[in-house]
């Protein structure tokens, strides 16, 4: 990953000729400031881009946004890659298929996470619908050259002992089936522990945010590191 202002860009500006300088004055500083901008929009496109698809998980949803897991992701990167959080609250596996490729186009992205499936459970609509719209998601990811890492959920146990083993299910066969990292249950350490949902018993509170990006780091953290990424500089814990 390239730092800093680039070595180039600095040796041309001191090699100007020194009568250039001195005949125009005022267009040294100008040109000089329109390399640098360009050198670092050139910066900026070198940086890995992720991309996360997901639901009210991942929109920080009843607490403040720069809590949200998300943007604890961002801020551990360091400018090291660039996210995108294109999640919406609500959102299902249906609605994040059909929106996938303008953002694929739209973003390039290097890496995908993919954390949509629990309002597909919650209201109850068929498991087989749901990896039929994230094997889509996968293979146009992948198709584009991106990576994937699928980030599994889990339903109340009052949904039934069979629906829910269908639907966690489908995150196991999709993460064999296209060699993707999975992580099994985002809000491992979180859904049964006291204080950390918020009162609707589904949205994670302020405190288990941080949790949420350990669940998901050691799996995106290989991903990263192969775009690029220096973990040892981005993954400040």
């Amino acid at each position: 990953m390239v730092k800093g202002f680039p070595i180039g860009v600095i040796g041309m500006c001191r090699a100007w000729p020194i009568r250039w300088r001195a005949r125009f004055p005022g267009s040294t500083g100008a040109m000089l400031l329109a390399m640098m901008l360009a050198a670092s929009a050139a910066m900026a496109a070198e940086r890995p881009v992720v991309l996360v698809m997901g639901d009210s998980l991942s929109t920080a949803y009843g607490i403040e946004q720069e809590t949200g897991w998300v943007s604890l992701l961002e801020e551990r990167l360091d400018g090291h890659a660039r996210v995108v959080n294109a999640s919406i609250s609500g959102e299902t596996s249906s609605g994040g298929a059909s929106r996938l490729p303008e953002l694929l186009g739209q973003h390039e992205p290097d890496i995908v996470l993919l954390e949509l499936g629990g309002n597909d459970g919650l209201r109850g609509l068929p498991p087989s619908q749901l990896e039929a719209n994230l094997a889509g998601m996968i293979e146009a990811s992948q198709t584009t050259g991106a990576e994937v890492l699928l980030l599994g959920i889990d339903i109340p146990p009052n949904y039934g002992p069979a629906y829910r083993r269908a639907f966690t299910d489908v995150f196991i066969r999709l993460a064999d089936n296209y060699d993707t990292p999975l992580v099994p249950f985002l809000l491992e350490g979180i859904a049964l522990e006291e204080g950390m949902m918020q009162d609707d018993g589904i949205h994670p509170t302020s405190e288990a945010q941080s949790i949420i990006l350990d669940n998901v780091w050691p799996e995106l953290a290989p991903l990263l590191k192969g775009n690029g990424v220096e973990l040892a500089e981005a993954a400040q814990e």
